[in-house]
């Protein structure tokens, strides 16, 4: 049986996984992803290729990243001017190929503006990140010809691999947001039932009754109820910077 040299993506496949160990970061992990995505397509198509990911959340887009200057300047061009590859395959969810800039006339502006930064050729590659995100890798080449379809094969897996490392990243970023949101609110929650307690003891009352004068002497006083209740407990001689015990 005649073994396969292993698709260029495959080795990347260890490395593009590290990096969400390394970091929970989308912009440092993005960083990660254009170096090897460049060097990935640099194997593939045999000539220099750079790469950019624009990233959009909440409808805006944005360059966060590029393995050169160059691709980084392309990809916020392509953004302003509000044409080129990158931004369809975005929107159509596949990808689209600026096969010559000196032939292709579907983005004449900004074929003028590759041409003029050296660059005959451009490909953009969505990732798919789940609901809340999308992402597209945006390549860039100094020859036409050089995005073959076993080239756009290869990008295509490439960024299957990197958009599932990107999706993992993102849900362990928000994943550590709630967790933070989480402590935050029960070091709240913990200050205000001490209080509670101590007007309670004071006024000889119910929990309720507690958290209604509690809530009563935080709009009178035009302050948030946790910061009446830090007062409370650091005018008894406590520690107003209370905070509930957890486990991480």
């Amino acid at each position: 049986m005649v073994l396969k040299e292993p698709p260029v993506h495959a080795e990347h496949f260890l490395s593009l996984h590290e990096l969400v160990t390394g970091s929970t970061d989308i912009t440092s992990i993005l960083r990660g992803v254009t170096g090897f995505a460049s060097t990935a397509m640099t194997q593939a198509a045999g000539a220099p290729i750079d790469c950019a990911p624009t990233l959009r959340r909440r409808k805006r887009t944005a360059t966060v990243a590029g393995s050169s200057d160059k691709a980084v300047l392309l990809d916020h061009i392509e953004q302003k001017i509000g044409q080129g590859p990158c931004l369809d395959a975005l929107n159509v969810g596949h990808p689209v190929l600026l096969a010559d800039v000196s032939a292709d006339t579907s983005w004449p502006e900004y074929s003028r503006v590759l041409t003029k930064e050296g660059c005959r050729s451009a490909l953009g590659v969505p990732m798919d990140l789940g609901e809340t995100s999308e992402a597209v890798l945006n390549f860039f080449a100094p020859e036409a010809g050089l995005f073959t379809p076993e080239v756009i094969g290869e990008a295509t897996a490439f960024a299957d691999v990197a958009g599932s490392t990107l999706r993992l990243a993102i849900r362990i970023e928000t994943a550590d947001q709630l967790n933070a949101d989480l402590k935050s609110a029960m070091g709240t929650r913990t200050v205000i039932d001490l209080a509670c307690g101590v007007i309670m003891a004071q006024n000889r009352c119910t929990q309720d009754q507690a958290f209604k004068m509690l809530n009563n002497a935080s709009s009178h006083r035009n302050e948030k109820v946790h910061t009446v209740a830090a007062d409370i407990v650091a005018h008894l001689g406590g520690n107003a910077d209370v905070s509930a015990h957890f486990e991480d």
